[in-house]
């Protein structure tokens, strides 16, 4: 969710890329909750982290607490950054419920990509 925000927030002016430690493919509920928002991420892929390797980015930024202990040391100069929220694919309870802990999850990644950013930003001028 959070490379689908990124992108469509900041398109034309940044651009994320997404992978994971253990990537599970594509998840439908994240897919319908971007939908609901008009973001389509349906194209999008589940990347295991070893595909960027040798890769240079300006950050890397893990996203859930078991990311942040497996995520390897990158080079170039990166800025890495750690925000942590929940991990949607481990809510429980009926349809509902797990679907508004995806929409509330989107919801804090948007408001704090789009705080971030903006800053980092207007600080690089």
């Amino acid at each position: 969710m959070a490379e689908g925000l990124v992108n469509y927030d900041f398109a034309g002016r940044l651009e994320a890329f997404s992978a994971g430690t253990e990537p599970h493919g594509l998840n439908p509920k994240a897919v319908q909750v971007m939908a609901e928002i008009g973001i389509d991420i349906s194209g999008n892929s589940s990347d295991h982290i070893s595909l960027y390797e040798g890769e240079s980015f300006d950050y890397v930024i893990t996203l859930c607490g078991d990311a942040n202990e497996k995520c390897p040391l990158f080079f170039g100069g990166v800025k890495r950054l750690h925000m942590g929220f929940d991990d949607p694919p481990k809510a429980i309870g009926s349809e509902e419920d797990v679907l508004n802990v995806y929409r509330r999850v989107r919801d804090e990644i948007r408001q704090t990509m789009r705080e971030f950013f903006e800053k980092e930003l207007i600080r690089q001028g």
